[in-house]
């Protein structure tokens, strides 16, 4: 009988893994944000890259899409842009990441232009909980 030659998979594999292993500290870039800790579910894995809004301590809105994600954006902006992509690419996910210490009605707000700009469903972005004892059954 013959046999599957395994060794082209393997350094298929040997390869992705450094690449992702390159790539994951560049994806991670960002706004500074402190998030909140709350235990919730993680999210699927999805097909496209989802548009997140990012709310800083000062309540200045950020988006991940755009020349510059680094920069503040106004009110307008938010809503003009992420209209745009919502037109290109339908069904794309929207996520809100607020920092645990910028004021709530900020977060809504732009919750709020969200919807204006035509978003149906928006999640909010948290951090697992790290120092919470657990408890043993």
């Amino acid at each position: 009988m013959s046999e599957i030659n395994v060794v082209p998979y393997i350094d298929v594999m040997l390869v992705l893994l450094v690449i992702f292993m390159v790539t994951a500290p560049l994806l991670s870039e960002g706004v500074k944000v402190d998030l909140p800790e709350i235990s919730s579910n993680s999210l699927d894995e999805i097909d496209q890259e989802p548009v997140i809004v990012t709310v800083d301590a000062k309540g200045k809105y950020y988006l991940n899409i755009g020349e510059s994600p680094q920069e503040s954006i106004d009110d307008a902006t938010l809503m003009a842009r992420v209209a745009a992509v919502l037109r290109h690419r339908k069904g794309v996910d929207v996520l809100v990441r607020g920092d645990q210490n910028v004021e709530y009605g900020k977060v809504i707000g732009a919750m709020s232009l969200l919807q204006k700009a035509g978003v149906n469903n928006v999640g909010l972005v948290t951090e697992p909980l790290k120092n919470r004892k657990r408890k043993h059954k």
